[in-house]
C-alpha cells in the first residue's frame, strides 16, 4: 500500500509539473504576442515620426526659399546686387539660421524616435517558472523517500 501512495504522488508531481510547464509555454506565447502587438505598434510610430519629420523639413526648406526670395527682391528693389557683401550676407545669415533650426529639429527627432523603443531586455520569465517547478519535484523526491 505504500509503494501505491508513492506512485499517486509521484503521478501527481507529474500531472502538477506538466501543468505548470503547459501554463509556462502558453504564457510564453502569449508574451511573444503581446511582444510582437507592440513592436509593431512601436514601428507604426516610427513611421509616422519619419513622415512627419519630412514633410517639416521640405516645409522647412519651402519657407527658407521663400525668404530668401523675398530678401533678394527687397535688396533688389533697394538697387543692391544679390550677390554683394550686404545681399550675400542676409543669404548666408538665412541658411545658417535654417540650419541650425534644421539640426535642432533632427535631434528632436531622433529623441522622439528613442524614447518610443522598447527595452530589449524584456523578461519572457522561463528561468523564473522552471525554478517554480523545482519545489513541486523536490517534495515529490522527498515524499518517495519517506
Amino acid at each position: 500500500m505504500g509503494a501505491l501512495t508513492s506512485l499517486a504522488t509521484l503521478a501527481g508531481a507529474g500531472v502538477s509539473l506538466y501543468a505548470q510547464n503547459r501554463a509556462q509555454q502558453l504564457q510564453g506565447a502569449q508574451q511573444k504576442a503581446q511582444l510582437q502587438i507592440t513592436q509593431q505598434g512601436q514601428q507604426a510610430q516610427q513611421e509616422q515620426l519619419a513622415l512627419q519629420q519630412g514633410a517639416e523639413r521640405r516645409a522647412r526648406a519651402d519657407q527658407l526659399s521663400r525668404t530668401i526670395a523675398a530678401a533678394r527682391a527687397r535688396l533688389g528693389a533697394g538697387g543692391v546686387a544679390a550677390g554683394d557683401g550686404s545681399a550675400a550676407a542676409v543669404d548666408a545669415g538665412l541658411r545658417a539660421d535654417a540650419a541650425a533650426a534644421a539640426q535642432e529639429s533632427d535631434e528632436m527627432f531622433r529623441l522622439r524616435l528613442s524614447s518610443g523603443r522598447a527595452s530589449l531586455l524584456n523578461p519572457d520569465m522561463s528561468l523564473t517558472n522552471a525554478l517554480r517547478a523545482v519545489p513541486t519535484l523536490g517534495s515529490a523526491v522527498r515524499s518517495l523517500l519517506d
